[in-house]
């Protein structure tokens, strides 16, 4: 990790500095996940991009806080640290609970003027395609039996009960934002979207994939990996690779407007 990683207050991490970099990507992580899950992207892709990690209270160095388990709130927050950033353009990654957030961040955004430059949205189905979930509900074993069916979570934790027992409140939280979360219409992003997915995904299938086109009139892309829910781990090159050339085709010409 290099420098400061706190970036725009408590909600924004940066592990690589990007000085010369035009675009920045900000990305959100899944139920139960953390900023530290895109140190890899951060990684891979700075010398071209500034990477922003979303990092949501109850967890890592915000474990003693409390946990937010609405997702609007959640985009209220962001957008809130984002517009106290420079006007850099932007785009949003979001995987799972992230692509909501994220959704629900580019909403806001463009209602301020402010129009992303492209929405990747990553294993969710669309935010008008919904499922009636209780995992939040569950018991603790309930809870866990969960997280090894999607093998997202380090066998790691999974296998010390005593660190579980620290993370299962965020996971219940998170949990329970994305079970609450119901869909207002209204309109369509003006930003591209483009949605990823494995194709083997027990929580999305291709149909709701694609349902991602309903909301945005800006263009939109479907990329199927092989894999699961957690494609994107063993498909992490696929997946850079799609990042960067979607951030390409819509970077701004010219030199981007940086300041107040």
């Amino acid at each position: 990790m290099t420098g400061n990683p706190k970036h725009g207050g408590a909600w924004l991490r940066r592990f690589h500095p990007a000085p010369d970099a035009g675009v920045r990507l900000v990305c959100f992580p899944h139920a139960g996940g953390s900023a530290t899950f895109y140190f890899p992207v951060s990684r891979t892709l700075s010398q071209s991009t500034e990477v922003l990690a979303v990092q949501y209270p109850g967890r890592q160095d915000r474990h003693g806080e409390p946990c937010v388990s609405d997702i609007g709130e959640l985009a209220d927050r962001v957008v809130e640290e984002l517009l106290s950033l420079d006007t850099k353009p932007l785009a949003l990654f979001g995987h799972s609970m992230g692509a909501m957030v994220a959704y629900e961040v580019a909403r806001r955004l463009e209602h301020k003027g402010i129009k992303p430059l492209r929405l990747f949205a990553s294993g969710r189905r669309a935010p008008s395609r919904t499922r009636h979930g209780n995992v939040h509900l569950r018991d603790d074993d309930g809870l866990i039996e969960e997280l090894k069916k999607l093998s997202g979570t380090d066998s790691r934790i999974l296998g010390d009960p005593d660190m579980l027992r620290m993370f299962l409140p965020a996971i219940r939280s998170d949990y329970k934002a994305v079970e609450s979360y119901r869909h207002v219409p209204g309109p369509p992003l003006d930003c591209p979207v483009v949605a990823l997915t494995g194709d083997d995904d027990p929580h999305v299938t291709l149909d709701e994939a694609k349902a991602w086109s309903e909301h945005t009139v800006g263009g939109f892309e479907l990329k199927v990996y092989e894999g699961g829910h957690f494609y994107l781990n063993s498909q992490a090159a696929g997946v850079m690779e799609a990042i960067s050339a979607g951030i390409a085709e819509s970077r701004p010409t010219g030199p981007a407007h940086v300041g107040p």
